[in-house]
């Protein structure tokens, strides 16, 4: 494996930032990563584990060796007449999994479709859209101890999922490089299999409406949210970002009536646990952010939640620009928003 020195990171970060790291692995495999740990550079240096690089803001360069997970591939592990367990490795882009799924008529991850980043980045996120988490349809994931190597399963209690939330971004965040992610699917293909298609999220009926999508197959919904995600969200080819830069807050019952009261058009969803879920992207647009340009960074004009560069943009102007932001909702709302992505 060659490390090199001095990489350029302008391509490997959505954002589009110009920055760099002293080293640059890029692994290919588990046998590659157990070679890689026995180097001096490896073991002298802090490490960083890169996916797509849709999901980071970079403050500075990385002055330690960044890995870059490319470990690829597809399996079917087990299957029985209704589900099958389907291992993608963390390398593998996440929406080309998603479209593997579709052509075999696996059910479960349809609504995740056109998510941004790798395989491996889903569970550490929890990702999640449309009314559908990974925690749904995890089933396992291998990963190796960056230190020693070792080969360590996790189940799902093992996760600890929450909302964009998992082990591997607080008890063990940087801790395991993740290589390969099992889900366990419905076979919509076997008569016997009970599915039920969640399209009563954001636009998905009104999308596959004025797609003329009358029969409801997994393709049909995959198409209709690939066209919602589209149409909000900029292309970072086009303009840098990492998409939704922050969570979308809860608040207890007794915030979410006093904020009701004084803002009766508040969109809200309610939580099984008794919160209320409250979009971020309405926050921030009602304190005046939603296409609002400074220097060369801002939030964009068709989704406030987007942070962009304009082209020229700091991690440390996007960094500011998103604590302002937070500052300015907590100052009108009395809720704090937190950042949905790393920030190193």
């Amino acid at each position: 494996m060659t490390i090199e020195e001095n990489k350029p990171l302008d391509d490997l970060n959505t954002f589009g930032l110009e920055v760099g790291a002293k080293y640059f692995a890029e692994v290919k495999s588990v046998d590659e990563f157990k070679g890689l740990i026995q180097t001096e550079i490896y073991k002298l240096n802090k490490k960083l584990i890169l996916g797509g690089g849709s999901n980071i803001l970079f403050t500075n360069s990385f002055d330690g060796i960044v890995l870059k997970n490319s470990i690829k591939g597809i399996s079917v592990v087990s299957e029985t007449e209704t589900e099958v367990i389907v291992k993608a490795n963390a390398g593998q882009v996440w929406h080309e999994f998603v479209l593997w799924c579709i052509g075999k008529n696996y059910a479960g991850i349809e609504n995740l479709s056109f998510i941004p980043g790798l395989v491996g980045a889903a569970p550490m996120q929890n990702i999640g859209a449309y009314g559908v988490e990974i925690k749904d349809v995890f089933y396992e994931l291998e990963a190796l101890d960056i230190i020693t190597g070792e080969v360590v399963i996790f189940n799902l209690n093992d996760c600890n999922f929450g909302y964009r939330e998992s082990v591997f971004k607080n008890k063990f965040k940087d801790k395991f490089f993740i290589t390969s992610v099992s889900f366990k699917l419905t076979k919509l293909s076997s008569p016997h299999a009970l599915y039920r298609f969640k399209t009563d999220y954001g636009d998905i009926k009104n999308t596959l409406s004025e797609m003329r999508a009358y029969d409801l197959t997994l393709k049909a919904v995959s198409d209709a949210v690939t066209k919602i995600r589209q149409s909000k969200l900029p292309d970072p080819q086009q303009l840098g970002n990492a998409g939704s830069f922050f969570k979308n807050p809860s608040v207890v019952k007794e915030k979410y009536e006093e904020l009701i009261s004084k803002n009766p058009v508040m969109p809200n969803y309610s939580q099984k646990d008794g919160t209320v879920k409250i979009p971020a992207g309405w926050l921030i647009e009602q304190c005046g952010w939603k296409g609002k340009v400074v220097g060369n960074t801002g939030s964009h004009k068709s989704q406030a939640l987007v942070l962009v560069n304009y082209g020229n943009a700091t991690g440390n102007e996007i960094w500011n620009l998103a604590l302002e932001i937070k500052k300015s909702v907590f100052n009108k709302f009395g809720i704090e928003i937190t950042p949905e992505v790393n920030v190193v």
